[in-house]
Order: structure tokens, then C-alpha cells, then sequence
């Protein structure tokens, strides 16, 4: 069974007189400061010149600092930046800081599980990751919550470092909702599946083909947007609130019996074989090189498959119709606030 912690758990002393230096402002940078800084941790935010995040972080009242100056000035490194720029940022700005009983403190297990970064064996290297994103880390801490965590150890130098993980988690919230302790193995490689299928790429291709199946066939833009897209929310909300069964009871019968029989067509052994594929090559680094490269490189495909996107019929589409519903944005931040730079 899985081990979960909560804040009785947890002696948050540990963390009490430790420097800490978040790396990044992005969505998550910005939660852990702020939650940290409420919680009387000693904070401090490394930024690269010219970051847009620095005023930003400046008006939360926050210490900011370079990358260097905040690693050096840190016992506790925080690495929020983004998993393609940290090995290099990691090599220049942090490496040559990193003195015994330092910490190295994850997100994400990306650069740990794909050895992209050479600790030293002196440092702990520990992760906790949210699991939801950084401005709901931010509002539910402030509401006196918590969101889920994960957390992992990959390297305890000190003898502490699960206690300074729980403490850290503790300290951003996560405790009040519960800390499942998992390893950078598997939370690297579940995340990235579930990035590829479900969440993102199976969802948004799954979107794409089912409006153009409708539009194809000559019924309206607008309707098809509302059946494939706008009632997405309806039946995403009902399965974090209730599960798939409690989505199952709250449709119709008709509802419920069409996506038990063809449900099964759509997802069947030939896209189980994908499936098999995809996390094949997430576990044997194939995906993680694809990426890196990718990125070195200049993203061009990358790049190219983003425009396409954008410049999907079903995103004109949406935008018109959404404009005739002004209360879904209401009191809401925009996507380039909520995601914020990465520093």
C-alpha cells in the first residue's frame, strides 16, 4: 500500500532554519515562494537578468536574487525552471555552489531520471510535486488547504532527507491534503504518460478528429464545438467530483449505454499496442533524447506542430462562442498569468 503523510507527520522544524532558494517564478515557482514565505521559511528567488518575474516576485514582497547568488546563498535549491533549460543552468549557476548537507529539491523527475544532471554525492536530492497547478497550490493554501503531493527521495547524504522532504511539503501546504510517497522513476515516467495520452495528446487529438468528423459530415461548426469540446468540462467535472461511475449516473441512460458499447471501439487492442509504445519509449529514455534534442535544436517541429494547433478551425470557432459566454472568464487569471515565466 501506498505510504501518505499528513501534517502530524511531519516535524517542520527540520526545514525552520534553512535557507531556501526557489528557482523560477513560473506556475509553480511562484506557489512554493509565496506558501513558503507564509509559513516563516527563509526564501529567496533566483531569477536570470532581465527575467519578467522579477518585478513580479519583487511585489510579493520576495527576496530576488541571480540563479548563482540565490543558489550560493541557499542550502535547500529549489529547481523550477524548465526541464530542457535546467542541465545547462544546473552546470553554470548551481554545480559550483552545491557544499555538503545542501539539498536539491525537484518538481519533476525528468533531469534525475534521465541522468541529465550530475549530483554530487554529498547533496540530498529530494522531490515533492503538486499535483495540480501552481495557482491553485497558491489559492487553496491561502483558503487554509492543501493540494496532494508527491514525494520522493533519490539521494539521502544527510541521513534527513525524507524528514527535510515532508517538512518542505508540509511548508507549502501539501501535508493538509496528504503526501504519497512514490520514487523520480515513477513519477517521472507516469507523468509523462499521462501528459501523452489522457491529458493532453490522446485528449486534444481525440477533440480534433471528433469535430472534424462532424464538420466533415456537414453539420454546423458551432454545434460540434458545443457536443466536442464546451460539455467537456460538464463530464470532466463530474469524474474529479465523483469518479466514472458518478459521471455514469449523472448522464442519461442513453448517454451511459452509448459509451459503454462504443467506447470500447475507440479504444481498442490496436490503441492499447500505442499505448504500449508510448510508455515503452518513455521508460527506455527514447522520448526524453527525442525531447532534448528537439529543444537544442531550435524546436522547429515543435514549433510547427504548435502553429497547427493554434490554427485548428476549432479554435476560431471557440473563441467566437466563448465570447458569447463572458462567465467563463470572469474573476479568472489569463493562461500567460496563470502559467507565468519560468525566470
Amino acid at each position: 500500500m501506498v505510504d501518505i503523510y499528513y501534517t502530524k507527520d511531519v516535524d517542520r522544524s527540520v526545514i525552520a532554519d534553512r535557507k531556501v532558494a526557489i528557482l523560477g517564478y513560473g506556475s509553480q515557482g511562484h506557489a512554493h515562494a509565496l506558501n513558503l514565505k507564509d509559513s516563516g521559511i527563509d526564501v529567496r528567488v533566483g531569477l536570470r537578468g532581465g527575467s519578467s518575474s522579477v518585478e513580479k516576485a519583487e511585489n510579493a514582497g520576495l527576496t530576488v536574487k541571480s540563479i548563482a547568488e540565490a543558489a550560493d546563498s541557499a542550502d535547500v535549491i529549489v529547481m523550477l525552471i524548465p526541464d530542457t533549460e535546467m542541465a545547462e543552468v544546473y552546470t553554470e549557476q548551481i554545480a559550483p555552489y552545491l557544499s555538503k548537507g545542501d539539498a536539491l529539491f525537484f518538481a519533476h523527475g525528468f533531469n534525475i531520471r534521465y541522468k541529465l544532471l550530475d549530483t554530487p554525492d554529498f547533496v540530498d536530492v529530494c522531490m515533492v510535486a503538486p499535483k495540480g497547478p501552481g495557482h491553485l497550490v497558491r489559492r487553496v493554501y491561502v483558503e487554509g488547504g492543501g493540494v496532494p503531493c508527491l514525494m520522493a527521495v533519490e539521494q539521502d547524504a544527510s541521513g534527513s532527507a525524507k524528514e527535510l522532504t515532508l517538512a518542505y511539503a508540509d511548508a507549502i501546504g501539501g501535508t493538509r491534503a496528504g503526501v504519497l510517497a512514490t520514487t523520480f522513476t515513477e513519477e517521472t515516467e507516469t507523468d509523462l504518460f499521462g501528459e501523452q495520452t489522457v491529458l493532453c495528446g490522446g485528449l486534444a487529438a481525440l477533440v480534433h478528429a471528433s469535430f472534424e468528423t462532424l464538420v466533415d459530415a456537414g453539420y454546423q461548426p458551432e454545434v460540434a464545438y458545443f457536443e466536442c469540446v464546451h460539455e467537456l468540462k460538464l463530464i470532466v467535472d463530474l469524474i474529479y467530483e465523483e469518479g466514472i461511475s458518478g459521471m455514469y449516473y449523472s448522464v442519461s441512460d442513453t448517454a451511459e449505454y452509448g459509451a459503454l458499447t462504443r467506447g470500447p471501439r475507440l479504444i481498442n487492442d490496436e490503441t492499447r499496442a500505442e499505448l504500449d509504445r508510448i510508455l515503452s519509449e518513455i521508460r527506455d529514455g527514447s522520448f526524453a533524447s527525442e525531447w532534448v534534442a528537439e529543444s537544442r535544436e531550435g524546436r522547429s517541429n515543435f514549433l510547427r506542430l504548435e502553429s497547427a494547433g493554434r490554427d485548428h478551425p476549432v479554435e476560431n470557432i471557440g473563441a467566437d462562442l466563448r465570447a458569447m459566454m463572458p462567465w467563463i472568464s470572469a474573476g479568472k487569471a489569463s493562461v500567460a498569468e496563470v502559467s507565468g515565466g519560468q525566470g
